[in-house]
């Protein structure tokens, strides 16, 4: 492995830790804090459970991308 694709997977391996931990605490302050709140109706909270369900295909598509890395990496 050289140290130039090992800073490539590093860097995305980050990146999908920022945004699942990102989604998750956007989730959590939209679903429980902001929008009861706010006073917004029932139907807000579906839409932000499908933003954080589009997050999390995001990064696990990422973690496949990932995981291909690592594996043609290993060759």
């Amino acid at each position: 492995m050289s140290a130039e694709q090992d800073k490539a997977i590093a860097a995305k391996g980050r990146h999908i830790a920022l945004v699942i931990a990102g989604t998750m605490l956007a989730w959590l302050a939209l679903s429980l804090i902001i929008g009861p709140a706010m006073g917004l109706p029932g139907r807000y909270a579906l839409l932000f459970d499908f933003l954080a369900l589009a997050g999390m295909i995001y990064a696990g598509v990422n973690i496949v991308q990932l995981w291909r890395m690592r594996q043609d990496n290993q060759r």
